[in-house]
């Protein structure tokens, strides 16, 4: 007989190890193509899924799944209509408790919940289904009813007393009902390890005595993210006392988050001319070293200050030695964080073990500071600086080139010497390695680096304090496959000084490893890796020099952001007919954008003569965004702020209308039923929501836009043509 042999396939993997693998898949569309294989692969994905978001519209009771029995990671925040309560009347026309009971039967595993909570109705009906809850996300945009303080929480502590997790930053409420709820249930609060009050909404944060409150009611916190104040000017600020009640309540942190109001709100700092904010933090150097001794866990610090802390150098210092285990950094107005002499670190540089680390308005930064950085926190991954007005591409160059290895995420924000050019001239070492970016689309920025001065340093940026040589392969730091862990060791040798001047060298891998090469040597062209692209412009600029200032080939660039920024009342018409959303035609791989103007100012209505009103502004920036092959967009209109209006207008839905490749469109604002129903020219439309993700969002029963009925005609209208 003739043996038949068969080919052997991924079908034929036992369903055990078949099982793992669909399991560490983690895109939801790549999930759903695994699950269009066969019956048996839909079986194993279904059952390996835990976390689902639900969309449609509450009112589909037939359309919620029953097949996703092992999630316990759900996210109803986003269920049309977007806003209204789940569970109420207007939401839905069955009964709310059917509603609860029919999800519950369809998720029984849940033990994370993330909901719009407009009312404490919805988490009474829901919390009685699911008890087992551990986290639990609420958000809420609108106003807080009017109920006695911490009734938003009573039904969720009454109900779930496993809680260990809650997270309050999007939800808007009073600071005042924090408090209250925590202390009435004593046993919930000592339960919880994460609690996140990071929330933009509040315009004064947590008060000084609050934040006493939260963490004593709180004493197990291994993460504590919260809004708070600094300024020495108001009641209740922030200051030496409170950061050491916080260390003495909660001694298990791995996380601690403080960060100012004013610097959550904008990025943009109030500064003199010097770089300094007009008055100092009461937070003293002896109190910084006190707090990082006490909380020796430390994984992640962010200490976003809008008020100078000077001198902090000893104090950062102490953070290698005490925090062992810190990886992420963040420091806002903190002074004097790196001032190196000649060839010796001292302040953050002595941070070794960062793999994150992110600057904010540090006065007296320079290049100097920057190149000690690079040489000490050799391990970082993502680097972000903002607002350091006397640092300059050279010293950033220098950074990159020294962190060549392990650099893929780079921020440069607000800073006076690097506009868009020079920051990209900067990251040349690291062009073919970067993956994400954030630059700000400043065209004339006042460095030029074509003319650089001659500066030397006299010392070996090569050679660390303990004289092991960067330029040696065989002393030099090795990283594991992901570039992030230190494995090698460096021999004590004697230390050389040698000048260094960037008009002439520069820093270039080889295959030594690193080596000099002369300014006439070029980098490629090509940014291979860069994946994610974030870009600030003001208003009124435009954005078709960005390839011509550097970012010309980006071949697999799939997302990026564009933030929008200024008062366009201030400004006659642009001088060009459109933003120049066309000249992202050359990136073939784009397929999301976050297209954000809702921090650009203007006239809803009518505006004065020689001036242009919101929907010629939205025309302007809009124009040309057809001919990209996007599949997912984000849009946020322009607003008008005296009548709290950010509403799509009539250009704007036209000039949408023409995106033919779009499956996902979010706008984050308002917008009138009929002009709605132009985006139902889109063919291959699939999903389309407004969410007014925006403090105050207007109350729903006294809009004359899209209300609840709008909504469900729309997406009415969008099923019925899918369907069809």
């Amino acid at each position: 007989m003739t043996g038949t042999s068969y080919a052997t396939t991924i079908n034929d993997l036992p369903d055990v190890i078949l099982s793992t693998i669909i399991s560490t898949i983690s895109a939801v569309r790549s999930r759903n193509a695994a699950a269009l294989v066969c019956r048996k692969w839909l079986l194993l994905e279904r059952s390996t899924r835990t976390s689902l978001t639900l969309r449609g519209n509450a009112r589909d009771l037939f359309m919620i799944p029953s097949c996703f029995r092992s999630v316990t990671h759900l996210d109803l925040s986003l269920l049309s209509p977007w806003g209204h309560p789940l569970l109420s009347s207007s939401a839905t026309a069955a009964d709310p408790s059917l509603v609860a009971h029919l999800l519950h039967q369809a998720f029984p595993a849940v033990t994370s919940l993330t909901i719009y909570a407009r009312g404490p109705s919805t988490l009474q009906l829901l919390a009685l289904h699911w008890p087992q809850l551990k986290q639990v996300k609420l958000v809420r945009w609108h106003q807080r009813p009017q109920l006695p303080s911490g009734s938003d929480f009573t039904p969720l502590f009454d109900n779930c007393q496993g809680l260990n997790s809650l997270d309050l930053s999007s939800f808007y409420c009073w600071t005042e009902d924090i408090c209250p709820a925590l202390e009435s249930y004593p046993v919930i609060s000592a339960k919880l390890t994460h609690l996140n009050l990071l929330n933009p909404s509040l315009s004064e944060g947590f008060k000084a005595h609050e934040l006493g409150d939260v963490t004593r009611a709180c004493p197990n916190l291994k993460e504590f993210l919260v809004a708070c104040i600094f300024d020495p000017r108001y009641i209740g600020f922030v200051g030496d006392e409170t950061l050491l009640s916080i260390v003495t309540n909660c001694p298990k942190l791995c996380v601690l988050h403080l960060a100012d109001t004013a610097a959550m709100v904008s990025a943009r700092s109030n500064t003199n001319g010097e770089g300094f904010s007009p008055e100092d933090a009461r937070i003293t150097i002896a109190t910084l070293i006190e707090v990082f001794t006490g909380l020796p866990l430390l994984e992640e610090l962010v200490l976003d200050l809008c008020n100078n802390v000077r001198e902090s150098g000893p104090a950062l210092e102490v953070l290698n030695s005490k925090c062992p285990k810190l990886r992420l950094l963040k420091l806002g107005h903190f002074h004097g964080i790196c001032m190196p002499v000649e060839s010796k670190l001292d302040g953050i540089a002595l941070c070794q073990g960062l793999r994150s680390l992110s600057i904010r308005d540090v006065a007296d930064l320079t290049d100097f500071g920057l190149i000690a950085i690079g040489r000490g926190c050799s391990r970082l991954t993502k680097f972000e600086v903002q607002g350091c007005n006397k640092i300059t591409v050279k010293g950033l160059r220098t950074l990159t080139s020294l962190l060549h290895r392990t650099l893929v995420d780079v921020k440069i924000a607000f800073c006076k010497n690097l506009g868009a050019t020079s920051s990209l001239k900067a990251l040349e070492p690291i062009q073919h390695r970067i993956q994400q970016l954030h630059i700000d689309c400043v065209w004339a920025s006042e460095e030029q680096f074509e003319n650089l001065d001659g500066g030397e340093y006299n010392f070996d940026i090569y050679k660390l304090d303990d004289g092991c040589d960067l330029r040696r392969p065989a002393n030099f730091m090795k990283f594991d496959g992901d570039g992030t862990d230190y494995d090698g060791s460096c021999p004590k040798k004697k230390k050389c000084k040698v000048s260094y001047d960037l008009n002439f060298s520069d820093i270039q891998v080889n295959g030594n490893g690193i080596g000099y090469a002369n300014g006439s040597e070029q980098y490629g062209k090509t940014w291979d890796r860069l994946r994610y692209l974030s870009l600030w412009i003001p208003v009124g600029e435009l954005l078709t020099p960005l390839a011509a200032a550097g970012l010309e080939d980006c071949p697999y660039l799939e997302e990026i952001w564009i933030k929008v920024e200024g008062d366009c009342r201030h400004l006659s018409k642009p001088s060009e007919r459109d933003f120049g959303l066309s000249s992202l035609f050359l990136y073939p791989s784009l397929s999301k954008m976050h297209l954000d103007c809702g921090d650009t100012i203007g006239y809803a209505h009518t505006a004065p003569s020689g001036q242009m009103d919101l929907s010629l502004w939205e025309r302007f920036y809009l124009i040309g965004i057809g001919v990209l092959s996007l599949t997912e967009l984000d849009y946020w209109p322009p607003q008008d702020r005296d009548v709290n209006q950010r509403s799509l207008s009539l250009p704007a839905a036209g000039l949408l209308q023409e995106c033919r490749m779009l499956r996902k469109l979010f706008i984050h604002g308002t917008a009138h039923e009929h002009f709605m129903m132009f985006l139902l020219r889109i063919p291959n439309l699939r999903d389309v929501q407004l969410r007014e993700d925006y403090y105050p969002a207007p109350e729903n029963d006294m809009s004359t836009e899209m209300r609840a009925d709008s909504c469900s005609r729309f997406e009415d209208a969008l099923n019925r043509r899918i369907f069809d």
